[in-house]
């Protein structure tokens, strides 16, 4: 496997795609190929595989296969660029969410809390709003509902607060200035945890990541055939809670309406249960310990 991303749950989640040898698969998170190399794996040579992703890295990455098209893309806009390719119902879909380890390893990306870097954090690098923008820009009201929705932090507005008394002397460019305005919230015990959800909660803003999810998910009922599969590994409450309750309800908020006869009507259906990783997989590779794997077909 290719150092740039360690595939988490790699043939649990492969496998719940169910592959059809001359089907039609589309791996919505390409990064390093690691998920789709597996999908090509199992296809025969009528068998065929879309990929999507919008960062110029993981585009490097491309696959030389005939049966294989990477499109340079946000996942959100799948079902126009599959009928682009003459594509209307697909056999599977595959989305491993998140940041990858390439986009976390790279210091210049800044999204990592390990290293110093620009306050970045932009997923298509074309993208006009950039972490810098958000920490910088955003009214403190604004900055205060990022860090609590996204980030789950209880004193959100006392962080945003301090970020936006900091900036009036300078600009707050990289990770290091950014966490040395936060210190007085980083408890040496707690430091990394609260780092993590103080970069989460800007990274989702800036990259639109639950908007995008939801856009996505939205269009798989219309997309899969009738025996397609959905495998979405998650790696945050907020992505899984969405994923969880669409798999379920078909809606993202309340519950599913009634017909006269007391039944739902819920596009999809779970497959099996939730899939975490094994004490193996994380002993390997760190990041996967948070990982969530749900698989869903039509109902």
């Amino acid at each position: 496997m290719s150092s740039y991303h360690e595939s988490v749950l790699l043939k649990e989640s492969v496998d719940a795609l169910d592959i059809k040898k001359d089907g039609i698969y589309v791996d919505v998170t390409f990064g390093g190929g690691g998920h789709s190399k597996e999908i090509l794996k199992r296809l025969g040579e009528n068998g065929r595989l879309f990929a999507f992703d919008q960062d110029a890295d993981a585009q490097q990455n491309k696959i030389e296969d005939d049966r294989f098209v990477l499109i340079a893309e946000n996942f959100r806009f799948i079902s126009r660029f599959l009928r682009f390719y003459g594509v209307k119902k697909v056999d599977g879909v595959l989305a491993d969410l998140g940041v990858s380890s390439h986009q976390f390893d790279e210091a210049e990306r800044g999204f990592s809390i390990r290293f110093d870097g620009d306050l970045d954090m932009r997923m298509n690098q074309n993208a006009k709003v950039s972490a810098k923008e958000v920490v910088n820009e955003y009214e403190e009201a604004k900055l205060a509902d990022v860090l609590y929705w996204y980030g789950e932090l209880r004193n959100a507005r006392a962080i945003a607060k301090v970020i936006v008394g900091a900036r009036q002397n300078e600009s707050i460019d990289t990770s290091f200035q950014l966490r040395k305005v936060l210190e007085r919230f980083l408890p040496k015990s707690k430091e990394h945890k609260i780092l993590a959800q103080i970069y989460q909660a800007i990274r989702i803003e800036v990259n639109e990541e639950l908007e995008v999810l939801k856009e996505f998910l939205n269009q798989i009922p219309d997309l899969l055939s009738e025996t397609g599969r959905l495998s979405v590994i998650s790696y945050h409450s907020l992505e899984d809670r969405l994923v969880k309750r669409f798999i379920r309800t078909g809606l993202f908020e309340g519950e599913s309406e009634k017909d006269f006869f007391g039944n739902t009507n819920e596009p999809l259906k779970k497959v099996g249960k939730l899939i975490v990783p094994s004490k193996e997989e994380i002993a390997v590779n760190n990041r996967a310990r948070s990982a969530k794997l749900r698989i869903a077909t039509l109902k």
